[in-house]
């Protein structure tokens, strides 16, 4: 839990410096996230694209704030994903903090999937630390993220072609809330 935790100080304060940036590596291997997100998926997202931000903000490519918003937000993404669980559901402080904010992890999921498809586009949808779920247009470095779920297409179609809500229905599955209560136990992260 110790180094989960300071992994997730180190991307908040990574946000702020100016010092090459780095793809944080996955904590399970390319296929155990399967059937939710395939090993193509996650070699094509992860391997390809989200290292691309990392890249070319570290060789002054592009769009540098864009590059590193990409970069840190899918370091916050992909650590908070496991292996597939039908009987996957937050636990402990989580989910007090979800049954707090919406009664229920069923309204939860329904309010953050309406908000998910609402999102014309790209973006991300997240719950953040005062309970509200928000969203990101594009790629924005926001330090008040408990969970986030990637809503650009390479996240979910080579997978589910154009089906956005299989996607949003299976990722419940993947969800590590143990990674998530630690985000949660982690002061600061401001409300933006």
């Amino acid at each position: 839990m110790k180094n989960r935790i300071v992994d997730f100080r180190k991307i908040i304060q990574e946000s702020d410096s100016k010092e090459k940036l780095q793809l944080n590596s996955l904590p399970y291997d390319r296929n155990e996230l399967s059937p939710v997100m395939s090993k193509e998926t996650i070699d094509y997202h992860y391997g390809k694209l989200a290292k691309s931000y990392v890249d070319r903000y570290n060789n002054n490519e592009g769009d540098d704030d864009f590059n590193r918003a990409g970069a840190f937000l899918h370091n916050i993404f992909f650590p908070q994903l496991q292996s597939p669980s039908s009987n996957n559901k937050p636990t402990d402080q989580i989910k007090e903090f979800i049954e707090k904010h919406f009664d229920s992890y069923d309204s939860f999921k329904e309010a953050i999937n309406k908000e998910a498809m609402s999102i014309q586009g790209s973006g991300w949808v997240y719950l953040s630390r005062s309970g509200n779920i928000k969203t990101i247009k594009n790629h924005q470095i926001k330090n008040d993220i408990l969970l986030l779920i990637d809503w650009w297409e390479h996240a979910w179609a080579l997978d589910y072609q154009a089906d956005k809500s299989k996607y949003l229905k299976n990722i419940w599955s993947i969800i590590n809330w143990s990674v998530i209560n630690d985000r949660l136990s982690v002061k600061g992260g401001d409300e933006q």
